[in-house]
């Protein structure tokens, strides 16, 4: 009998010893439950052309062909995959909507003699239970917001307040971006379902009876929309600002960017995308710097000239609750040591 599982919670405590996506890749890529293996019972391709043959031709001609496809494809991840599985390993298996394919394939696995369950509803119960959280309910947790100006070590001190037991979520972390134009990390984007099955896992994962601490972001991280819920409660929510010199931004920001600072093509073509905001004339200038090598002037030029301003506009245009001002010196490592001290102490006493 297939598994329910009425809460999210309830969900990332299965109990079992591996959760199997059998769902095509595509599908997988687009959103999973985070964690899950990836077998599937079908390619792209396969179930593009069952799902036809099912439409056009025969429902019973496409379930024969599609048993062969997922047979042979199970026999693949049997002897791949899954050939280390000892006797006594529990697999919770789901597809789309917890029908043909995950009951074919647990149904296999159970007639080797593993324990082998289905979820009830399949992936589609599990994408309303997070829908259901970041959609169409108020976010249960009470958030405060690290801000503060391009370049104070907002998401290094994130790493350092979760290493001191505050609760945190890091939305840039999880959407693979920095938040900015020069915000692009080496690995892709997730997909939007993806990325929200990856925020409801951290907040499910949260005490709502404490403090949570976010980054302050904008309602987008690079292609991704933070989801409705949790931007509701940004917006309303006490703020902790760090705020540190210029010339020590601009020495962490060329610190933190060096991956980006050793890809000059790519840095000089994300410079370029500023012309229609600052003008050739300015974009030049800092095409000469990244040129040359300059990247902490640079970056200080940069948010001297371009993002302090859009900030302090921001932020005349909108009231804040700030708990505190945090002032960082250097924003070296010892540095932000104390400062996280100090954050952890005000989101402790707030």
């Amino acid at each position: 009998m297939p598994q329910p599982f009425p809460t999210l919670a309830d969900f990332y405590a299965h109990g079992y010893d591996t959760v199997i996506d059998v769902r095509s890749p595509a599908e997988f890529a687009e959103d999973h439950v985070p964690g899950a293996m990836s077998l599937p019972a079908m390619s792209n391709d396969e179930r593009a052309v069952v799902g036809t043959m099912y439409v056009q031709e025969s429902p019973f001609r496409a379930r024969k062909i599609g048993a062969a496809i997922v047979a042979r494809n199970v026999a693949s991840h049997l002897e791949g995959p899954l050939a280390d599985k000892d006797g006594g390993w529990r697999p919770l298996v789901y597809c789309w909507r917890g029908g043909q394919r995950s009951g074919s394939v647990a149904s296999i696995l159970s007639q080797i003699g593993w324990r082998a369950q289905t979820v009830e509803g399949g992936y589609r119960s599990y994408r309303r239970l997070v829908a259901g959280m970041l959609h169409d309910t108020p976010l249960p947790h009470r958030l405060i917001l690290l801000d503060g100006n391009t370049g104070t070590a907002k998401t290094a001190l994130l790493h350092r307040l979760s290493a001191r037991g505050v609760q945190v979520v890091d939305l840039e972390g999880l959407a693979a971006h920095r938040g900015s134009l020069f915000g692009a990390v080496e690995r892709p984007q997730p997909a939007q379902k993806a990325f929200e099955s990856l925020l409801a896992k951290d907040f499910t994962q949260l005490d709502p009876a404490r403090p949570v601490v976010v980054e302050a972001e904008s309602s987008k991280i690079g292609d991704l929309l933070v989801p409705p819920s949790v931007w509701t409660a940004m917006r309303t929510a006490q703020r902790i600002r760090v705020a540190a010199p210029l010339d020590a931004r601009a020495r962490y920001l060329a610190r933190a960017y060096a991956d980006l600072t050793a890809a000059p093509e790519a840095l000089a073509d994300t410079i370029r995308q500023l012309v229609p905001y600052q003008g050739r004339e300015q974009v030049d200038a800092w095409l000469k710097l990244a040129a040359g090598g300059a990247f902490a002037p640079l970056a200080g030029d940069l948010m001297r000239q371009h993002y302090d301003p859009r900030y302090a506009k921001w932020r005349s245009r909108h009231d804040h609750d700030e708990m505190a001002v945090i002032e960082a010196e250097d924003l070296k490592d010892d540095d932000l040591d104390r400062a996280a001290d100090r954050i952890a102490a005000v989101v402790e006493r707030g």
